[in-house]
């Protein structure tokens, strides 16, 4: 369970789903026989059950999908940005330091998908939603039918319909606006995963009805 106060609760389902797309880079963890941890991109499908499947695929030699069986729970953890947030930062002080992030979990039952057509449509799929993003040219040429084919035995695919989605967008909701504002001062001058920190709150801040 994810412990979540009720202010950091993110729980629309449209932007738990934006947000998973977004960071489709997701920690899937499971406990068959020992926990099992791998990482992988995960493609969100949202009209598939009330709540969305995933579909994504581990290399054969993992033996992480053999807990996949339809029965066993599997949690998968989209990370979004994050960054050290400095009690410096606040008008209202004393203060502690803290972090600020954003995560979303969806669990499941994931089931698999092994047979030579399902997994090229799995792997289409795939490079339609990634390839595009990079302004790659056509893919084909780089993957010839026979390296395909060897390719396609290598991996084994599965689908997770979404039983359980919780977000928690932990954006400094809990202090004052003055404070808020000086958090996002001080992010601006930052960085990395800061800037794109910055962009959250901002997003959330507008929402809320916020400038």
């Amino acid at each position: 369970m994810l412990y979540t106060p009720r202010t950091f609760q993110e729980s629309d389902l449209p932007t738990l789903h934006a947000f998973m797309k977004q960071h489709s880079f997701a920690t899937v963890i499971s406990q068959g026989g020992g926990h099992n941890v791998s990482h992988v991109p995960l493609l969100l499908v949202p009209g598939q059950g009330d709540k969305g499947t995933l579909m994504g695929h581990l290399a054969r030699a993992n033996p992480h999908w053999k807990d996949f069986n339809g029965e066993q729970p599997v949690l998968c953890v989209f990370h979004g940005p994050h960054a050290y947030i400095s009690p410096t930062w606040y008008k209202v002080r004393p203060a502690v330091p803290t972090w600020n992030y954003a995560v979303v979990h969806a669990l499941g039952r994931p089931r698999l998908i092994d047979t030579p057509a399902e997994l090229s449509k799995l792997i289409d799929v795939t490079l339609a939603e990634y390839e595009p993003a990079i302004g790659a040219p056509s893919h084909e040429a780089y993957l010839p039918d026979e390296l395909r084919a060897r390719m396609l035995e290598q991996i084994v695919g599965f689908e997770l319909p979404i039983e359980e989605l919780h977000g928690k967008f932990k954006l400094g909701q809990n202090r004052s606006a003055e404070d808020q504002a000086g958090m996002m001062e001080a992010l601006a001058g930052q960085g990395g995963d800061a800037l794109a920190l910055l962009e959250l709150m901002r997003e959330r801040a507008r929402a809320r009805g916020r400038p």
